[in-house]
């Protein structure tokens, strides 16, 4: 059973590892036998989480804005060129941004829709020759999308780029898994619900703002580090091996119970 679950050796890509849920994902992979390259736009804090998770295993840090299309084929030539074979892949770089409907600038939809979404298509045909290197019948190569539960269910607050984008990222999914599954490459999405991240900080900064979340939350808490890490571990694995095109709520039941 120990072997089912075993990714020990692989190689993986985290985007925005450097934080938040990419931050949890990178350390997972590494303390699970992953050799693990991160990825953020900020490169001071990208080398202080390499540091800090290099205690683990080998990681390390290229930095990268995903946001233009220069910046994910820059990101795939470095990666390919130390890793000729990737098996694990997990595009979670993400932007967010919030104004009332009348406001809501150019800007709010331009970036978030260049990082959550093109930045996702891009990097990942960009990154297939690695990926098909790393594939095979019996252990596919992996790509795993961040989603949200905003792209599942109508958002609490006036996030309306970020809403649509990780409902794109939802049906991105599902169309690359159809195309690749030929190429021995399975696509899923995780869809988290409230995460300590700085992209929730703001829903999260007081006692109070962190009780009404967790009100919503029908498992009563927020997401831990071991339930974004187990998750990828499972879908990177022989025990997830059979599984693509899916969107899986990781959410304390936010969006299976409502």
């Amino acid at each position: 059973m120990s072997d089912l679950f075993d990714i020990e050796g692989k190689t993986a890509l985290v985007t925005g590892g450097s934080r938040g849920i990419g931050l949890m994902i990178a350390r997972g992979l590494l303390d699970a036998g992953a050799r693990v390259v991160i990825s953020s736009r900020k490169e001071a804090d990208l080398n202080a989480a390499a540091e800090q998770l290099g205690q683990l295993g080998d990681c390390e840090p290229i930095p990268a804005d995903l946001s233009r299309p220069e910046g994910a084929t820059g990101l795939a030539a470095a990666v390919a060129e130390r890793f000729p074979e990737l098996n694990i892949l997990v595009n979670n770089a993400g932007a967010t941004w919030g104004a009332p409907l009348e406001e809501f600038p150019q800007s709010g939809w331009d970036r978030v829709i260049g990082t959550n979404v093109e930045g996702i298509f891009h990097l990942t045909v960009a990154l297939l020759p690695a990926l098909r290197a790393g594939a095979s019948a019996d252990d596919p190569a992996r790509v795993i999308n961040i989603g949200s539960v905003d792209g599942l269910r109508v958002p609490v607050t006036e996030n309306y780029s970020y809403s649509a984008s990780k409902a794109a990222v939802h049906m991105l999914t599902r169309h690359l898994a159809k195309r690749l599954a030929s190429d021995q490459i399975t696509v899923n999405a995780i869809a988290p619900g409230p995460f300590e991240s700085k992209m929730t900080a703001f829903l999260l900064d007081t006692q109070e703002a962190r009780n009404a979340i967790v009100e919503m939350v029908p498992l009563g808490r927020i997401g831990r580090p071991d339930d974004a890490a187990g998750l990828v571990q499972f879908l990177a694995s022989r025990a997830g091996s059979y599984l693509t095109g899916t969107v899986i709520p990781m959410d304390g039941g936010i969006t299976g119970c409502g």
